[in-house]
């Protein structure tokens, strides 16, 4: 048997350049306005409420005003200040300016609602998707679908109590680029897989300190923004998108950007459960801030026939792709550097890379391209799941709320072990993992730290505590600390059932 290792092959580095040179031209699915959809035959109109429109929102309402028979009737946000863009938007495409509500309890109780798109903070999604169904609605969810594991478990209990659509805000699976190349990945012409990775290189920044509480913008329901977390004061200065790198409200890059690529890297695996174990290691490093999510982060997981290695880089990074730009140099024109975000999957006979997310290449174990895989932009994912609505068969998804449920509790894991874990000192341990590729990726790690002038002498990052887990109770083995953080205290009125 011919096991693959790229050690007697190519590069890492050269495989990725190639391949986004083979996919150049690609678009970018999350940054561009979708093209127009194509209409079907169904008569009826579908009405349909946006909820959270600062930033990703847009997107929906790009993807449901005036296609598909669709009808945006309400725009809904805790901001009232946010909200322009959607009105104005929705307004030209449909000649008629929606309703707006800022309260979404008001919103789920509407009865002349069909669907509910939520593209609200992460610490929402799971009980505005909950109650939708309760009154319901169908229901289109933002990455990751969850807050913690539990909350993602309870939406996909509730779409199939109340027999309801819920896609999760997973694009890619609906690009045809990216299927094929799924789906050529899982005929096993490559051999068995061993080993897939993703790969999160995106730069952010510092946040800032502040001294004492801030005052939340004028035109926010301070309350209602906060909903099932809890209502603190605001200690960051910006309200809006830092939540990201909060706990209470947000999952880190490996939850914002990072389920993207987990998802993919999860559906070429063919994997339909959490994995055995998992372990962290990483930080918050360069900068000390009001975040608290790791910015950096190397974290394992454990299938038994095969692993999973995820990386989270939050500072410049040599690129793998085509132009090699080194820390020091900023993209051409403008002040910013680039991002790198794809997958590889590692298998016996060669291997698939992918740099964008609706396509890939396939090579075989000496580097000859075997097969391209294009195609695919973000309208697609929308009109999957309108025409799932239609037909009412949950089965015609490509992003079906357990698939979500799954890639964002893969997220989660990774964040539990890193925050029941422990310092330790840079230099004390080499092989922290005590497994080969995870620590060939923490000496990587290292090394992009210390290209970034970030001094490791001395300093400490968090050593995670490797989790064992139950995949069929979605639970951990051992570890009372860790299955504290599968869910969370909520607030009076703002509670995610136990039972659905």
């Amino acid at each position: 048997m011919r096991l693959f290792d790229r050690r007697d092959f190519l590069s890492e580095s050269a495989l990725l350049a190639g391949t986004a040179a083979i996919l150049a031209g690609t678009s970018d699915l999350l940054a561009d306005e979708p093209r127009p959809a194509k209409k079907g035959g169904a008569t009826d109109k579908l009405r349909v409420a946006v909820v959270g429109v600062r930033g990703r929102g847009m997107s929906h309402v790009h993807g449901f005003a005036g296609k598909n028979n669709c009808v945006i009737t309400t725009i809904c946000d805790a901001d009232k200040g946010v909200i322009g863009r959607a009105m104005e938007y929705v307004e030209e495409k449909q000649g008629k300016e929606p309703k707006f509500e800022q309260d979404v309890r008001k919103v789920v109780a509407d009865k002349d609602i069909d669907i509910i798109a939520i593209a609200t903070p992460n610490h929402w999604h799971a009980l505005m998707a909950i109650w939708a169904m309760q009154n319901g609605k169908h229901v289109y969810v933002e990455k990751p679908v969850s807050h913690n594991v539990l909350e993602g478990r309870r939406i996909v209990q509730a779409a199939r109590k109340y027999k309801k659509i819920c896609q999760a805000g997973t694009q890619s699976r609906s690009n045809i680029g990216m299927r094929e190349a799924i789906a050529f990945l899982n005929t096993g012409k490559l051999g068995k897989m061993k080993l897939a990775k993703g790969l999160c290189y995106k730069l952010r920044g510092s946040i800032g300190k502040v001294k004492g509480p801030q005052q939340p913008p004028k035109t926010v329901d301070y309350d209602l923004w906060c909903g099932p977390a809890p209502k603190k004061p605001l200690m960051r200065k910006n309200l809006h998108y830092d939540w990201h790198w909060v706990w209470d409200t947000g999952n880190g890059d490996l939850g914002n950007q990072g389920i993207h690529e987990m998802d993919k890297a999860r559906w070429g695996m063919g994997k339909s459960s959490l994995p055995r174990a998992v372990m962290s290691v990483g930080g918050r490093f360069g900068y000390i801030d009001d975040g608290e999510t790791a910015n950096t982060q190397v974290i394992y997981f454990d299938y038994g026939d095969s692993e999973l290695i995820f990386e989270v880089r939050g500072w410049p990074s040599v690129s793998p792709f085509p132009g090699a730009r080194s820390p020091k140099t900023p993209k051409a024109g403008t002040k910013k550097w680039p991002n790198f975000v794809g997958n590889i999957w590692y298998c016996e006979n060669g291997m698939l890379v992918s740099t964008s997310y609706s396509g890939g290449v396939a090579y075989n174990a000496d580097g000859e391209v075997l097969k391209t895989f294009k195609g695919g932009r973000d309208q697609a994912h929308f009109d999957n799941f309108v025409k799932a609505v239609r037909s009412g068969k949950h089965t015609e998804l490509n992003g079906e709320i357990e698939e979500g449920h799954l890639s964002s509790a893969m997220c989660h894991l990774g964040n539990i072990s890193h925050r029941v874990g422990t310092d330790e000192e840079f230099g004390k341990k080499d092989a922290p993992f005590g497994i080969k590729a995870a620590d060939e990726a923490f000496a990587k790690m290292t090394e992009h730290l210390k290209a970034n002038k970030i001094n490791v002498e001395g300093a400490k990052y968090r050593l995670g505590k490797k989790l064992t887990l139950d995949p069929s109770k979605e639970t951990f083995v051992g570890s009372r600390e860790a299955d504290k953080l599968l869910t969370r205290e909520y607030r009076a009125g703002f509670v995610v059932p136990d039972k659905v």
